[in-house]
């Protein structure tokens, strides 16, 4: 019987422990796929309910570390499980980082893109609910730094490097 975190013959999908599908090959720090066998840097548990400081501070290591597609993974469990009032909050955090993500990857447009939608996104949640430092991020400064990248990005054309890029979410300096 094959390993459930490598397919084999007329497994059409990776499958987890429970019979989910999963892509099981392993990733570089972007996020890619990687061939299977090959060395790849730790995946993000998903499905992990953690507390709002938790989240802020784990993603932050790593965007700081140039790990945006995973920083990404650990907002998507945020907004996945979080009360539905902070859903778009951490949506929009999602997207910031899949737009690094991208933007580190060479993909322009698709960063670029990613990047206004996560700041369109943060800025109607911060008008509805009236917030502007949830959790002691600096969402103005998210904004702002979402909507520069993307026209960096766009003007550069080149692959950003992702962890000099990386936003500070409180605002904190570096």
């Amino acid at each position: 019987m094959n390993d459930a975190s490598e397919p084999g013959p007329g497994r059409k999908r990776d499958r987890d422990a429970e019979g989910r599908a999963r892509n099981a090959r392993p990733r570089d720090g972007l996020g890619r796929p990687l061939p299977y066998g090959s060395p790849g840097v730790a995946r993000q548990p998903e499905g992990l309910t953690r507390t709002p400081q938790d989240t802020v501070d784990e993603a932050q290591a790593l965007l700081d570390g140039g790990r945006p597609f995973h920083a990404h993974e650990v907002f998507e469990d945020a907004w996945k499980t979080g009360p539905v009032e902070e859903r778009a909050l951490w949506r929009g955090l999602a997207q910031l980082a899949v737009g690094l993500t991208h933007a580190a990857r060479g993909n322009a447009s698709g960063g670029a893109r990613l990047l206004r939608r996560g700041a369109g996104a943060l800025e109607e949640w911060a008008r509805e609910v009236g917030q502007e430092r949830p959790y002691g991020m600096e969402v103005a400064q998210l904004i702002a730094w979402a909507r520069e990248s993307a026209a960096v990005v766009e003007r550069e054309a080149t692959p950003l490097d992702a962890r000099a890029w990386a936003p500070r979410l409180r605002g904190e300096r570096r």
